[in-house]
C-alpha cells in the first residue's frame, strides 16, 4: 500500500501522525479503543479500578498502553491488536474528506516527501489511510512493529531515529512533523526536527479512558521551553508552512 523509499532523497519530509490527526476526534475512535483496552486489562485478571489505573500509568509512562503490557505482563501484542485496533469498525466511524485529500494533493512533491508516523500497528494504519483515500498519497509508513520484541514507539528517541533511517533522511532540520500529542512533538524537537506543529482540534476532546486528552496535552516535567505552533485544523498548515504547498 505505502511505498517505502530506500534511495537517498534530499527533499524535506512532512511526517503526519494518523490517529486523531488525520480524522476528527469526534469519530470517538479513541473512546472505543479505550474501552477495548480497558476490557483487555480486565481479562488479565485485574479489577476495573486496577485496569483503569494501570492503563493510564502505561499510557503516560510509555506513550502506548501496549508497551507496558509487553514489558510487565505475558501479553501477545498480536492478540492485543486483534482484540483492540483490529476489532474497531473503522469503516463506520470515519469517512473520506475530499478537502483533506486536496490538502495532500497540493503539497509540492518536488520539494517534499510525505510520510505517516504512527504508534499503531501497520494493519490499523493502512485501514485508516485507505478509508480516507490517502494511501496513494503517502510515500512511506513508520509504525510500531508488534512482531519485534521490545518494539519502540513515540515519544522514544529510537522511534524517530528509526523513522529517519527508514526514510533515508539524514538532516533532521528538514523534518516537518504534525502530531496531536505534545510529548511526541517535544521528543522530535529534542532530536533536531526543524518544523513541528501541535494539532489541537478546536472544541473536541479525544477521550480514552476519560484522561487521554489531558495526557496528550501535557509535557514531561522539566521539558525545555520551545515555541511550537498550534493549529486547530490541518488546513491551517497552508499558512503555517506555505513553502510546502504548490504556489
Amino acid at each position: 500500500m505505502t511505498r517505502q523509499l530506500t534511495q537517498h532523497d534530499d527533499r524535506a519530509i512532512v511526517w503526519f501522525d494518523i490517529d486523531n490527526t488525520l480524522y476528527s476526534a469526534s469519530s470517538n475512535i479513541s473512546h472505543a479503543m479505550g474501552t477495548r483496552i480497558h476490557n483487555y486489562f480486565v481479562k488479565l485478571g485485574l479489577s476495573h479500578e486496577e485496569a483503569s489505573d494501570l492503563h493510564m500509568k502505561y499510557y503516560t509512562q510509555y506513550g502506548l498502553a501496549l508497551r507496558g503490557l509487553t514489558r510487565h505482563h505475558d501479553v501477545d501484542p498480536l492478540d492485543f491488536d486483534r482484540c483492540c485496533d483490529g476489532s474497531l469498525p473503522l469503516e463506520d466511524m470515519i469517512k473520506y474528506d475530499p478537502s483533506l485529500r486536496q490538502l495532500f494533493e497540493d503539497i509540492d512533491r518536488s520539494k517534499f516527501r510525505v510520510w505517516a508516523l504512527t504508534n499503531a500497528y501497520r494493519p490499523h494504519a493502512e485501514r485508516v489511510l485507505r478509508i480516507l483515500k490517502l494511501d496513494d498519497l503517502i510515500d512511506g509508513l513508520v509504525y510500531c512493529d508488534y512482531t519485534m520484541q521490545n518494539f519502540v514507539c513515540k515519544p522514544e528517541p529510537e522511534f524517530y531515529e528509526m523513522a529517519m533511517k527508514q526514510a533515508n533522511a539524514s538532516d533532521p532540520s528538514k523534518c516537518y512533523f504534525v502530531d496531536d500529542n505534545r510529548k511526541n512533538i517535544d521528543a522530535a524537537i529534542d532530536l533536531g526536527w526543524g518544523h513541528c506543529v501541535h494539532f489541537c482540534e478546536k472544541g473536541l476532546e479525544a477521550m480514552e479512558g476519560g484522561k487521554i486528552k489531558e495526557i496528550d496535552e501535557s509535557r514531561e516535567p522539566g521539558a525545555k521551553e520551545n515555541d511550537v505552533q498550534r493549529v486547530t485544523t490541518l488546513q491551517e498548515l497552508r499558512s503555517v508552512w506555505p513553502e510546502m504547498f504548490k504556489q
